[in-house]
């Protein structure tokens, strides 16, 4: 008889521990950052937000964007960009619609750089002043490629590549992430 009461006191703890013990260990992962949490994103989060709603005109339509800002010398990573910019905006095929591909153009911009684009049907360009490029982006560089929602929040910043091999692979990841918006968003 003892046997039994003994056998029975171990498998009530034994069940109680299986089904305690899971809880009390996911608390404290959580707690003590065991774990790194996982983001699909490729691109650098911005947090907050940058809110470029003062950059466009009231008429702009609600569009996903993908924008850079046009440097006063257009180097090679520059012109990476540009370029990279093009082939996103080719690649996204049928939701090529929903996105556009805007490049900021300042007072002092490459007039060279300015005047390759004009050509170009995938690429809108928006002239604007410094002070109001400097009020969007505060802390943040203007030096990358970035994503904007439809509401004119810029979420996401991926930096440019001087090399021509390292940018077309990072377009990849550009273009990953557009991809998952688009599919996840109805707007724009």
């Amino acid at each position: 008889m003892t046997t039994t009461k003994k056998s029975n006191k171990g498998l009530i703890l034994i069940f109680i521990a299986v089904f305690t013990l899971p809880v009390i260990l996911a608390k404290f992962a959580l707690e003590y950052n065991w774990f790194t949490q996982a983001a699909t994103n490729n691109g650098e989060l911005l947090q907050p937000a940058l809110d470029m709603t003062n950059l466009l005109a009231e008429d702009h339509t609600k569009k996903w964007r993908m924008l850079y800002v046009l440097p006063a010398q257009c180097d090679a990573s520059c012109e990476n960009a540009i370029y990279s910019l093009t082939q996103l905006h080719s690649a996204l095929g049928k939701e090529q619609d929903r996105v556009e591909a805007l490049v900021i153009v300042l007072p002092d911009s490459d007039a060279t750089a300015i005047t390759a684009m004009a050509s170009n049907k995938h690429l809108s360009v928006l002239a604007s002043d410094q002070q109001s490029v400097n009020q969007v982006f505060k802390q943040v560089t203007t030096n990358g490629i970035f994503i904007a929602d439809t509401l004119n929040n810029i979420i996401l910043r991926y930096p440019t590549q001087h090399d021509q091999q390292q940018a077309v692979l990072h377009s990849r990841d550009i273009l990953s992430d557009m991809r998952k918006v688009l599919k996840l968003s109805r707007i724009g």
